[in-house]
């Protein structure tokens, strides 16, 4: 187990996408674009329940993130981590809009499906490298 660094919790509170590998049934790697956040210790990363990164992270919960500073994209932070926990309901639910909040100013996500499920992907880092 590793902590994250304060430049890696600083990039990760800030308006900048990380890059989530997972890993495909077939073995083979699935990366996606994604709105990030922390608690200070784990990296939080809400999705929908059923997409592919949360179907990968339930099967195998190694994964792999980037993230690059988007004022610098030179300023990088890689982290390895474990998924420890999912976490839905009203509390993922109140995430997604926060994660609207942080990255489009709005109070409220404006892309939910009809009958959607949100779920809190919590990641504990194992190796963090600043750059």
């Amino acid at each position: 187990m590793s902590k994250l660094t304060e430049s890696a919790r600083k990039m990760l509170e800030g308006k900048n996408f990380v890059y989530l590998a997972t890993v495909n049934p077939d073995g083979t790697p699935q990366v996606t674009p994604t709105w990030v956040d922390t608690d200070g210790h784990f990296v939080l990363i809400n999705t929908a329940v059923g997409r592919v990164k949360h179907r990968n992270v339930k099967k195998n919960p190694h994964v792999a993130l980037a993230i690059t500073d988007q004022t610098n994209p030179y300023n990088l932070v890689l982290i390895r981590g474990k998924v420890v926990e999912h976490v839905t309901g009203q509390v993922a639910e109140e995430h997604i809009d926060k994660m609207a909040k942080k990255y489009r100013g709005l109070d409220k996500y404006p892309n939910r499906s009809p009958g959607e499920q949100r779920v809190l992907i919590k990641i504990e880092p194992v190796k963090v490298i600043t750059r």
